[in-house]
């Protein structure tokens, strides 16, 4: 007769930060509880900074009892600051299984922004960013997050509170469609963090069918990693440019604009020397741009070990916003921040467990 042994696992407690507001209605109705205790539980978590359901005393004894028994409010934590001479500060935030992301607070005389991270890694391979070389491990969790924005206000306290947001850390956003949107959602929700729709920016690099897809959901300012004005380039420089070429691109600009609460695009586009700085790449980007209101931001690159990559002078920058700036387009060249701890643009790292292997499948291809 075999002998059988029970194996009693402990239910894992679901966490609360992993849901907006419509996904706590939702899942409180499955509990057949009122949708209302939704904005009450929010308002507890993001506005009170209160984690403790037995004191959240306008919900019931007994919902705060089951609340207790099953469910969790969980952020993830600093770990390690860098403070630049700027001002600028870089945090290491653990996110368990031996990866790490990196959060950026920028603070500025009229706004503090937080630079957020979406994945652990990046899957895709942009060749002049130091984040694309470190490999991909996972998608971020809604609560991993919206937990760098409640991380980050913990640290700085109510005079440096974060006013504005950026999803343009580690990762592609986009590709983590599921766990952004909510916690983009919380950003802008007047019961959370309240930011204005103007105050948050997602970041692409363009995937075009999720930028189609986030266009019926939400609608937040954008931003698109462009850095070439021809496919030829972008092809290299940005290879997802391979799969969704800039006529695609382009047209989804336009779609998302109609909902946009900016009523234009930002185009980010990186300096590289002899890459893309010519004054035939500045004309070739005016055309290009023509198609899309705009507003376009030349980043200087940024350098990091072991890139082949060099930045463009700064007469040759000012050179190429000029060209630009002068056919009707506005054009900034942006400030870096943080570069002293490798906290700025393109430069994040964490530290990442590849366990997509894409480094040796692109390193195969002769990509990497």
């Amino acid at each position: 007769m075999k002998n059988f042994v029970t194996v009693l696992v402990k239910k894992e407690k679901i966490n609360l930060l992993n849901f907006d507001r419509k996904g706590l209605q939702a899942f409180f109705a499955e509990m057949g509880e009122k949708p209302f205790r939704a904005t009450l539980l929010i308002k507890w978590i993001y506005q009170e900074g209160e984690w403790d359901f037995d004191r959240m005393t306008n919900i019931s004894k007994s919902l705060r009892a089951y609340l207790k028994e099953n469910c969790c409010i969980v952020a993830p934590e600093i770990i390690l600051e860098q403070v630049a001479s700027d001002g600028t500060r870089k945090w290491v935030i653990e996110m368990g299984g031996g990866n790490k992301v990196e959060a950026v607070y920028i603070p500025e005389e009229n706004r503090a922004t937080l630079c957020v991270s979406s994945q652990v890694g990046c899957a895709l391979a942009c060749t002049f960013c130091s984040t694309a070389q470190q490999g991909f491990n996972r998608n971020l969790t809604t609560a991993e997050i919206i937990g760098q924005l409640i991380a980050a206000n913990h640290r700085i306290g109510e005079k440096g509170r974060v006013t504005n947001v950026v999803m343009m850390g580690m990762g592609e956003p986009l590709l983590n469609f599921d766990n952004v949107v909510p916690a983009m959602n919380l950003m802008t929700e007047d019961f959370a963090f309240g930011l204005s729709k103007r105050r948050v920016t997602i970041s692409t690099s363009g995937v075009v069918p999720a930028m189609y897809r986030l266009q019926e959901v939400c609608d937040i300012s954008m931003a698109v990693s462009l850095h070439a004005p021809t496919d030829e380039v972008r092809d290299i420089l940005v290879p997802i440019n391979q799969k969704y070429p800039l006529k695609e691109l382009m047209a989804a600009c336009n779609k998302y604009i109609e909902k946009s609460p900016r009523g234009f695009i930002t185009f980010e586009y990186v300096m590289l020397d002899g890459i893309n700085d010519s004054d035939a790449d500045a004309r070739a980007l005016v055309k290009l741009l023509k198609s899309v209101p705009s507003k376009l931001n030349l980043i200087p690159f940024n350098p990091f070990p072991n890139t082949d990559y060099q930045c463009s002078s700064r007469r040759v920058i000012e050179r190429f916003r000029d060209i630009v700036y002068n056919a009707g387009i506005v054009t900034t060249i942006r400030k870096t921040r943080g570069e002293d701890i490798d906290a700025a643009c393109g430069q994040l790292v964490g530290k990442v467990q590849d366990k997509s292997r894409r480094i040796e499948r692109l390193q195969k291809m002769g990509i990497a």
